[in-house]
């Protein structure tokens, strides 16, 4: 459990599927780059397989069309990484202490085959840690993240990427989805980019 900003208690952590409220956006943008296997990267109590995650009472894996889902939560000693079609990484990042950041990013691009979705909150949030410090340990702006996941992403040129920035609960601003290949077979050196 964990305390929180407002002095109460929650037992149970981090188990509900965080990335739910994203599945209408997040639907297209898997079919679109033919998305099989999946690796859920920071998953926390995320089950793919679990009927009703959406009205008709489908499981995750089925909504999305998925052959195979792989997790990664190392606070519960899940470790199935692997190369997969795409990664997704939904409220991770901002947990992680601000040194390791790259490498964690390193590491998702390393996992995925075609495309990497990325959301990471830009503001505290209400869980503390045992310590009193906050649990988003690294709050930075978006363009932070984008300039961060930018430089990285070119080391990984085939992969395409869609950063979304939450400001607030549910309040999430998208990046253009782009892969560096893009911007090399462009005309020119302008590169321009924008949010959806």
């Amino acid at each position: 459990g964990y305390e929180k900003t407002d002095g109460s208690h929650v037992s149970v952590t981090y188990s509900d599927f965080g990335l739910s409220s994203y599945k209408q956006i997040l639907k297209p943008v898997l079919q679109q780059f033919e998305i099989s296997t999946l690796l859920d990267y920071g998953c926390g109590g995320s089950d793919w397989s679990a009927p009703g995650f959406d009205e008709s009472g489908q499981s995750a894996k089925d909504y999305f069309g998925l052959s195979t889902v792989w997790t990664y939560e190392p606070s519960r000693n899940i470790d199935q990484r692997r190369t997969c079609d795409g990664v997704i990484c939904f409220d991770v990042l901002e947990h992680v202490h601000i040194l390791d950041v790259r490498n964690v990013v390193i590491d998702i691009f390393r996992n995925a085959a075609k495309l990497v979705i990325m959301n990471v909150a830009c503001y505290p949030a209400v869980a503390l840690l045992p310590n009193g410090e906050n649990a988003h340990i690294t709050v930075r702006q978006p363009l932070w993240w984008k300039g961060l996941v930018d430089s990285i992403s070119v080391e990984f040129p085939t992969i395409a990427v869609w950063l979304l920035c939450s400001t607030g609960w549910l309040n999430t601003m998208s990046y253009t989805i782009w892969r560096a290949n893009d911007w090399a077979a462009q005309d020119g050196f302008v590169v321009k980019d924008g949010f959806y």
